[in-house]
């Protein structure tokens, strides 16, 4: 038996009930050897799990069949964890289990996502593997990358930073109702922008902050916060160092009171300062936010 390795993979998921699929191909079947990969997935809701593999995917919020005050996590148990890992011990003959980089309010879409596993498998980073992992998998999964890391890279602990992508659409569009959030009239998105740079100036932001969460702290140091808009579509492009629960739907409905006029920057600074939650605006609907990226440090991924 081959020393345990470390593997990342990238999976997306795509439809709202997907069910895990066998086409009843072989399983892979590759030399024992020491290795690390990394998955991509790209798709609409978030997925955690710790698997000796780690998995980059995206998905849509709703593939998970949960109830409103669940997370999305890729915890054994959880329905996508179990696909995964069925998945990855199906085609690797190896009881696997899967670590994901984070969780996320039910309704989150995810466009990017990472998890890792360990195997004793030898050259799972090969296209072919991919392949086959999704023949193994639901229509809502997909898995886009498998690539070698460093035997501690760890996908939840290990990032840097994390981007999130809010999508508000300013036309009724039945083709993007679960994915962005229509809204009312043209905000001021020259104020909002001028709102968000005013986020760079803090560290302390409590006031966007779900109640009564575990974490030990409320700080966060935010690189990136911007709002673009082309044609109906609006994006708030936000990045940090780390996120509190329900941090981003909380800022992009207290800026938009921002951008309608309901409040002034001084009043936003003061929301800020004030750590309070019931100070800041309301959270906007889930189904517009989008894990976009994962930062790792660059000693992790291996060629």
């Amino acid at each position: 038996m081959g020393q345990k390795n470390t593997f990342i993979s990238a999976i997306a998921a795509v439809s709202s009930n997907g069910m895990i699929g066998n086409n009843g191909g072989l399983p892979w079947d590759i030399p024992e050897d020491v290795a690390y990969f990394e998955a991509m997935i790209a798709g609409a809701a978030l997925v955690v799990g710790r698997l000796t593999y780690a998995t980059m995917t995206a998905f849509p919020e709703d593939t998970f069949v949960v109830s409103q005050s669940q997370v999305i996590d890729l915890k054994p148990g959880s329905y996508r964890m179990d696909s995964v890992e069925k998945a990855l011990s199906t085609v690797t003959r190896e009881v696997i289990s899967v670590t994901g980089a984070g969780r996320t309010d039910t309704g989150v879409h995810a466009s990017y996502f990472v998890a890792h596993f360990d195997s004793v498998k030898l050259n799972l980073d090969h296209p072919d593997f991919a392949h086959k992992l999704n023949s193994f998998l639901g229509k809502d999964i997909v898995i886009f990358q498998v690539s070698k890391v460093s035997l501690e890279a760890h996908a939840r602990f290990d990032d840097i930073s994390r981007t999130y992508q809010y999508h508000l659409n300013l036309k009724k569009d039945p083709f993007a109702l679960e994915t962005s959030w229509h809204f009312f009239s043209q905000p001021d998105l020259e104020r909002m922008n001028e709102a968000s740079r005013i986020l760079f100036e803090y560290t302390d932001f409590t006031s966007f902050s779900k109640l009564h969460t575990d974490v030990k702290t409320n700080n966060c140091k935010i690189y990136c916060a911007e709002w673009t808009q082309e044609g109906a579509n609006i994006v708030f492009t936000v990045k940090a160092d780390r996120f509190l629960r329900n941090m981003v739907r909380a800022l992009v409905g207290t800026i938009l009171e921002v951008g309608i006029g309901k409040i002034d920057l001084d009043q936003f600074r003061k929301i800020i300062e004030q750590k309070d939650r019931g100070a800041a605006g309301l959270s906007v609907p889930a189904h517009g936010l989008f894990l976009t990226d994962i930062e790792y440090p660059e000693g992790i991924f291996k060629k």
